[in-house]
């Protein structure tokens, strides 16, 4: 690495990290996984005065379930949800069908869900699903504590509602009900590249009828979006019986869903190997496809704890 002269401080505590991001005389960056971070450095595309590592800082690394609310702490690696079962129920499922998609084993294991959020890549996987999810970022400095909505906290690329001064120490989401489907697909022009399109949904479906959806888009403009307009187009619409999603007929609701999203929700920035018309259509295939993936869950779902009923009453019913 060949970065421009810095200092370098190793807080043991959140008290201690935020005092150095207190120090507005000098520019400052958060080091917790770096891979983002490090190469911009070696570049000299950033070039801080300070950089605060915060990896000693005992706590950041937990993973917990508090009520209704997942807690993911600063120092959480994205690797962790590779499995399924690092997160109960729908969300666990989600999270570990879109890890796969970031980067590659090694980045996984050092780069963290909570370095995302702050640096805010149009194409994070994490941050599309946070903004669909309604997920909360909590923020430290030396006045105390503040939580952002996901929703109100991307401001365009690299921009976002955190100050100098303050440090991400947790992201938290609210866990998915065990009736809800779920669905993550990415499409980039190589495995290492980032993400051109990519889509995250949570779907559920009662008694045939669409009652809840939630659709994240992926680099499909200046920041993570959630796709309003399509998820409001899906509501009270029949999900009809299972569709493979490259032969879904256009007047489908997953279909009608891909087209609104593409044309009212997105606003597509044009990249060199993909313009702002080829990612329209992109946008609009991968929504329709991902919905049909997450009523597939879902209905997996459902068969899975029919099965675990059937098989509870017949344990019953041998031991009368």
């Amino acid at each position: 690495m060949k970065p421009a002269a810095f200092d370098y401080a190793v807080p043991r505590t959140v008290a201690e990290a935020v005092e150095a991001l207190g120090d507005t005389g000098r520019k400052t960056q958060v080091l917790a996984g770096g891979q983002s971070l490090i190469l911009e450095m070696h570049l000299q595309r950033i070039r801080p005065e300070l950089v605060v590592d915060i990896n000693r800082i005992a706590g950041l690394d937990q993973l917990g379930v508090d009520g209704n609310t997942l807690r993911v702490g600063a120092l959480v690696r994205h690797g962790v949800f590779e499995s399924a079962q690092a997160v109960p129920g729908p969300l666990g499922a989600l999270f570990a069908r879109a890890v796969v998609n970031i980067a590659h084993p090694p980045i996984r294991s050092r780069g963290t869900m909570a370095g995302s959020f702050a640096w805010a890549h149009p194409a994070s996987e994490w941050c599309a699903i946070g903004t669909a999810l309604d997920a909360d970022i909590e923020l430290h400095d030396q006045a105390g504590r503040r939580t952002v909505a996901a929703g109100d906290y991307f401001h365009g690329p690299y921009r976002t509602a955190r100050r100098p001064q303050e440090l991400i120490t947790a992201v938290r989401f609210p866990l998915l009900g065990d009736d809800v489907g779920v669905g993550f697909i990415e499409h980039r022009r190589t495995h290492f590249c980032f993400a051109q399109v990519a889509v995250a949904a949570a779907l559920t479906v009662r008694d045939g009828v669409i009652s809840e959806a939630r659709i994240g888009l992926v680099n499909c403009a200046d920041r993570p979006l959630r796709a309003h307009a399509a998820e409001q187009a899906l509501i009270g619409a029949e999900a009809g019986t299972p569709v493979d999603g490259y032969r879904l007929p256009d007047g489908h609701p997953f279909a009608r869903a891909g087209r609104i999203a593409a044309t009212q929700d997105a606003a597509p920035v044009a990249e060199p190997y993909a313009d702002v018309e080829y990612k329209r259509q992109a946008i609009a295939v991968l929504v329709k496809r991902t919905l049909c993936q997450a009523a597939d869950d879902q209905r997996s779902r459902g068969a899975q704890h029919s099965d675990a009923q059937h098989s509870g009453a017949q344990r019953k019913g041998d031991h009368r």
